[in-house]
Parts: structure tokens; C-alpha cells; sequence
């Protein structure tokens, strides 16, 4: 049978060409699982953390702002704070107006880092749900474009350009873990990889997007509680992307903020890498044994966001 779906690979390689000039292809490390706390497997990680504006969220922002029409009045965007930070970047470096939109769960990393590109921000709300209602409220008001977090083609488009990365840096993956918020990523990536390399969504336990679909059928409201809530919790999962991950994602695992937190650390005290928890979920799939491989298998996990104050350099 043929699937219909939202992104296919001619896509993300048509972006790609496009974005390329104003994004980084951001570097690869491989790791001894050792030295993480990690069972035995070759271990590969895409540090997208490195992204310009913190993480990955860049791609698909560029996408959107240099593929569709941007009215005078600019574009506005809701997030938990990476995809806010994306489209504030995008839009100073393309000099259009952005009004950006967050909840208060939203980390004051973020949040100082938004106001630095020039955005007018709007903190307001407990969720992403919520700045997601103020945002449309506004767009409405204003003329200006949207650009959603996760459930829009194009952002899809520029999301997947990570698997059109990975494939050259690491053509012999096995499986790629993927942490789950809105879905933005992993539906990029699993439409790339389309079922040739095996993909494993992880979840924080308190936010359980993905899971939670996967069980009824379609996008449904979960909980959206979890350390990495900034990320990783915007109460259901994109339209666009579910058919994509029915079709190419092979199961979800859960892990707990305790076992986020511990991936964090590790990060730090053995590569040097400064995480944020969204960012530190996949490898905390390994350390807690949420995801197990085979002893020869050779797993890529993406580290996607490194836009936090973890660690104080004033001391």
C-alpha cells in the first residue's frame, strides 16, 4: 500500500538546498557507551544542541520564513521556548517583525535569549496550550503569519533535514532515538529515514504526547508535566505528523525526570555538554534501560537543545 503522507524525502532535500546558507550541519560524536553509563552498543550522537539559536528548531523556522509569503506585519509564534528562540533568529537574521509567544513554564535562558534577537515577547499562560491560543488570537488580530512548533509542513520539512544530515555522517545506524514533544522532529526524521533505519521515540513519563496517541488511535490530550515541560510537553501531538509515525516509528519509551536529570549530569561530567533536559532524554532512554540494543547495534541519538542556565559560569 502507498502512503499519503505530509513530508516525503524530495521535500527535505528541496529545503535543505534552500536553508543550507543559514544553518549549521552540525557535527557528530562517536562515544564509547561506557563512558556514558550505557549499555554495550556503538553509540553516535548529533550534536544539534550546537544549532544556531540553541537547537534544531532553527530548520524548520528558515523553512517557513523563506518558503511561504510573509505579510508586512511579520510572523508570530507560540512555543515552550526553542521554536520561539528559531523563529526570532530567522526573523532578525531575514529582517522581518516577529512577535513571539511563551508560557511562564518557559526557562529564563529562553526567555532572555528571545528578547536578544529582537522579538516582541509575550509571557503569559501555564502551557504551550495557552500561548498557543494567544498567538492565533493575535495573528488574527495583526495579519501576521503563523509558523506552528511542530504541526505544519514546512517546519516538517526543515526538521527532517537532521536525518538527511545523519544519513551522511552516519550512514550505518542501526536505530536513531528521537525525544518527542509536538512531534516536529521525529516526523521529520522518520519520513526521511522512511522505515530504512528503525526509529524509537522517547517521552518524559509526564508527558506521554506520542504514547498516548500511538494507544487511541490519533492526537489526544496528555498530561504535560516533566522537568523537560519547556520541550517536551505541548499536551498532544501534531496531525501531520501521526500518520508518519503509525507509518515509520517503531515503538515510544518513557523515561522519568530522575532518569532525565541523570543524563543531564552525565553529559557534563563526561563529554562536557551542557543539555538542556528536552535534550538529554534520548541518552536517559539508555542509561534507565527504557531502550536496551543489542550488544553490536549502532544507535544515533540526538541531542536537540542546549538552551539552559545547567551551569553558572559567574562562579
Amino acid at each position: 500500500m502507498t502512503l499519503t503522507l505530509a513530508v516525503t524525502r524530495t521535500d527535505i532535500e528541496r529545503v535543505h538546498g534552500i536553508i543550507a546558507p543559514y544553518i549549521r550541519r552540525t557535527p557528530t560524536i562517536d562515544v564509547d557507551c561506557a563512558d556514558l553509563g550505557a549499555p554495550p552498543c556503538r553509540l553516535t550522537l548529533k550534536l544539534e544542541l550546537l544549532q544556531r539559536s540553541g537547537s534544531f528548531k532553527t530548520r524548520g523556522a528558515f523553512t517557513n520564513l523563506l518558503t511561504r509569503t510573509v505579510p508586512p506585519a511579520g510572523v508570530v509564534a507560540a512555543s515552550g521556548g526553542n521554536h520561539g528562540l528559531a523563529v526570532a533568529y530567522a526573523a532578525m537574521t531575514l529582517h522581518v517583525p516577529a512577535k513571539i509567544f511563551v508560557p511562564t513554564v518557559a526557562s529564563p535562558a529562553k526567555i532572555e535569549r528571545i528578547r536578544s534577537y529582537g522579538a516582541d515577547l509575550m509571557v503569559g499562560g501555564e502551557r504551550y496550550a495557552d500561548a498557543l491560543a494567544a498567538s492565533q488570537t493575535w495573528a488574527a488580530a495583526a495579519g501576521a503569519l503563523p509558523i506552528h512548533a511542530f504541526d505544519q509542513p514546512e517546519t516538517l520539512f526543515g526538521q527532517g533535514t537532521v536525518g538527511l544530515e545523519l544519513t551522511d555522517q552516519a550512514p550505518d545506524l542501526d536505530t536513531i532515538l528521537v525525544a518527542v514533544g509536538g512531534g516536529g522532529l521525529i516526523g521529520g526524521v522518520a519520513a526521511w529515514y522512511a522505515g530504512a533505519t528503525r526509529v524509537i521515540a522517547v517521552e518524559p513519563e509526564g508527558a506521554p504526547t506520542l504514547a498516548m496517541a500511538f494507544d487511541a488511535g490519533q492526537p489526544v490530550d496528555a498530561p504535560a508535566g516533566s522537568v523537560a515541560a519547556d520541550s517536551l510537553a505541548p499536551r498532544r501531538v501534531g496531525e501531520l505528523m501521526f500518520p508518519i509515525a503509525r507509518a515509520y516509528v517503531e515503538r515510544v519509551v518513557l523515561v522519568s525526570d530522575a532518569a532525565i536529570l541523570r543524563a543531564q549530569q552525565t553529559l557534563w561530567d563526561a563529554l562536557r555538554i551542557v543539555a538542556e533536559p528536552g535534550g538529554c532524554a534520548t541518552l536517559a532512554a539508555l542509561q534507565s534501560g527504557a531502550y536496551v540494543p543489542d550488544g553490536g547495534e549502532r544507535v544515533g541519538i540526538v541531542v536537540c537543545g542546549g538552551n539552559t542556565t545547567a551551569v553558572d559560569f559567574s562562579r
